[in-house]
């Protein structure tokens, strides 16, 4: 009994388990329903990195529905203006990229500047919204974070492309199993590609976070150990002393 009471403790690897898949469903159908104006897919973005963010961190007892509104609310100016910015720009790409088709000659290499520019704004996106779900700012100082993350380590970059691309495409290549397909996206599929992401993600973000203990509660400066301690700060208390 002790030992079936243990492996279904909320503290124990399979507890974490569920409790991640509950996580994941919950955020995955709040996101669905939020995404279907069109215009608000931003600020369900960035709600849905908010939870996965927190989650990683260590905090399996939140609720998600009530953070995902959280993360939802606190972003929403900034997330509705990014992703509506982000709507035209790439409206606008695809107008120029197809009249250049149109023409040939000369345009061709205009064209594939065009493309290369999308490609680029779809990357930065696709790091924006975890960036604002995880650092307060304005949106020009987010922009320059998601642009240092996004080329900071560009292998974690091909990764997150491939999460975010390869799903839809092996979706929509294979059309005769597409009602299992819209299923599995509307309850698992985009939370899931997300939660990947945000787990490659918050290796780079962790160093400019702050400290958190195993449950995702902050830590204080006096309850950090001496090695979690900078040089720079052990060499300061060591002047302090004398030494």
């Amino acid at each position: 009994m002790n030992l079936l009471r243990g492996f279904l403790d909320n503290d124990s690897a399979f507890g974490q388990l569920m409790t991640r898949c509950w996580i994941l469903i919950a955020c995955n159908v709040l996101f669905v329903l939020l995404t279907l104006p069109v215009v608000t897919i931003g600020p369900a973005w960035a709600a849905m990195d908010y939870v996965f963010l927190r989650t990683l961190r260590g905090e399996y007892d939140l609720n998600p529905l009530r953070a995902f509104w959280k993360g939802f609310r606190m972003n929403f100016k900034q997330a509705l203006v990014c992703w509506l910015a982000v709507l035209l720009f790439l409206a606008f790409l695809g107008l120029e990229i197809y009249w250049c088709g149109q023409f040939g000659g000369v345009f061709q290499a205009f064209r594939l500047g065009l493309v290369m520019l999308g490609s680029a704004a779809v990357i930065l996106t696709l790091y924006l919204f975890p960036v604002m779900a995880a650092f307060r700012g304005a949106v020009p100082e987010l922009l320059r974070h998601s642009l240092y993350f996004a080329f900071h380590k560009p292998l974690y970059l091909l990764v997150i492309v491939f999460f975010h691309l390869f799903p839809p495409v092996l979706t929509y290549s294979d059309l005769t199993n597409l009602p299992l397909y819209a299923f599995l996206w509307c309850f698992v599929g985009f939370g899931a590609v997300e939660m990947l992401s945000a787990s490659l993600l918050l290796r780079e973000f962790a160093p400019y976070l702050p400290t958190v203990d195993e449950y995702g509660n902050p830590v204080t400066e006096e309850e950090q150990s001496p090695a979690e301690k900078s040089e720079a700060e052990i060499l300061e208390e060591m002047k302090k002393l004398d030494l």
